[in-house]
């Protein structure tokens, strides 16, 4: 198996590489709604004080971090996998001895994500110097609890997003699907505001959701924000919502699959 995925990764590599201007097209979509946010929030908490008590170095730490967790935690499987149900070209991957979505689409998504961190890094640094924000709340501690929270977020997201993509065995309309799986990943997840700044009723659902554990969490496990109890619910909270994600995804595809036919594909 280890060879199996060493090759996919040699091919997948290969060809993110090979579609570079398509890399950059989704880089800049990732970071022009991020950077507004900041550029907005900042220039009202500057003219006001505060929003509520955050202030314009919050919202400049807050979202030069989301820049990194939103690339970690993100995924891109609607796009290279709806297609293939749609079209019938699933049928070839299908009789390989080997999962198409959990290896090959996965593996697709590990290394489009390596690529964007990639050109992610200078664009956040030059970033850095222009807004300067002030990080003295990081903590080498939050960044490693962040880390393996991110790890399972990224994971969960992606088998979630994959049991949306799997519905393209039952429905053609499965992009109109996922854009409302996205609507509501903008809205629980704190990445268009912080949910402190959200109405109580959208903070109190957030609470049950995972979609907070892709971006607000792990940002507030980094500026080290959370008690302990708070940081235990989180994780627990993770692998809740990991596991109701690869039952939810096992229970789709096993039956997408059952009923999927494609002529001349």
């Amino acid at each position: 198996m280890f060879l199996i995925i060493k090759r996919l990764w040699q091919v997948n590599w290969a060809e993110q590489w090979q579609y570079r201007a398509n890399l950059l097209m989704y880089l800049l979509y990732w970071l022009v709604s991020p950077i507004i946010y900041l550029a907005v929030w900042t220039s009202i908490a500057n003219q006001k004080g505060d929003v509520n008590g955050f202030t314009a170095n919050d919202f400049i730490t807050y979202y030069m971090l989301l820049l990194i967790c939103d690339q970690f935690t993100s995924n891109i499987v609607i796009h290279k996998f709806g297609y293939k149900i749609q079209d019938g070209s699933l049928s070839g991957e299908l009789i390989r001895p080997i999962h198409p979505m959990l290896t090959n689409a996965l593996v697709n998504n590990i290394a489009f994500k390596a690529l964007t961190i990639m050109g992610l890094t200078p664009i956040w640094i030059i970033l850095y110097f222009l807004f300067k924000p002030d990080f003295s709340s990081v903590t080498v501690t939050g960044v490693l609890l962040a880390l393996p929270a991110m790890l399972m977020a990224f994971f969960m997201g992606f088998l979630l997003s994959a049991a949306i993509t799997s519905l393209a065995f039952w429905t053609t309309r499965i992009y109109s699907v996922h854009e409302f799986y996205f609507a509501l990943i903008l809205l629980f997840s704190g990445q268009f505001v912080p949910l402190p700044l959200m109405p109580k009723v959208i903070q109190d659902i957030a609470q049950y959701l995972p979609f907070q554990l892709l971006i607000y969490y792990p940002i507030q496990l980094i500026q080290g924000n959370l008690s302990t109890q708070q940081i235990v619910q989180g994780y627990v909270m993770a692998l809740i919502w990991l596991a109701v994600s690869a039952l939810m995804f096992n229970w789709v595809w096993r039956n997408g699959v059952k009923r999927y036919s494609a002529v001349g594909a």
